[in-house]
């Protein structure tokens, strides 16, 4: 198989993967994954203090070589929804299998939400995401928050505060994958 079709087929396929893991989200969805987000110990205090945040009931992640990922979110300003978004991850790098997880961005002010539902937003390398539960990816994506792990989703104790004005949370939902990538992940924002 020559270099192009070999890059073709593993790009398809982790594309494959990745939506796999990542159906559309029903209302309910959001609604159960923003209440698990909230029993968590330390992504639930920031409920209290955030100007908003954008949650994601599912994103599916997925590589071989070169992978993808790619999520569809609901944004909230002050407790309202007032759009949706999706995230599309490309990687390239030591990677394989495939994971599903939720995550959730939140926002410390008006400033930062702005920066988000500006149009595109991209996360940059060094970016990282707290995981609420042993074994998830911390780097799944964020503004350079530190990040740690628990084994119980209810009573999560994690380490986390806002980089640049926001704070990414990650509850894995099953999968399997190994990686060495470093990846920004891409925000698209659509007003309601």
């Amino acid at each position: 198989m020559n270099p192009i079709a070999r890059r073709t087929w593993l790009v398809a396929t982790a594309a494959a993967l990745a939506t796999t893991f990542a159906p559309l989200a029903r209302a309910d969805d959001y609604d159960d994954t923003i209440a698990l987000f909230r029993k968590a110990e330390e992504s639930g205090k920031f409920f209290a203090n955030a100007y908003g945040y954008a949650v994601f009931p599912t994103i599916g992640k997925g590589g071989a070589g070169v992978g993808g990922a790619f999520g569809r979110g609901r944004v909230y300003e002050k407790g309202k929804a007032i759009g949706d978004t999706s995230m599309t991850q490309l990687s390239i790098g030591f990677q394989l299998g495939g994971e599903g997880y939720s995550q959730i961005i939140f926002f410390q002010n008006a400033d930062a939400l702005r920066k988000f539902t500006a149009g595109e937003f991209e996360f940059g390398a060094e970016a990282s995401a707290v995981a609420i539960t042993a074994g998830a990816d911390a780097r799944a994506g964020s503004t350079g928050v530190t990040g740690g792990a628990s084994v119980d989703k209810e009573k999560a104790k994690v380490v986390g505060a806002y980089a640049n004005g926001m704070a990414v949370f990650t509850l894995a939902k099953g999968g399997l994958m190994y990686q060495a990538v470093l990846a920004g992940q891409k925000y698209k924002f659509t007003k309601r």
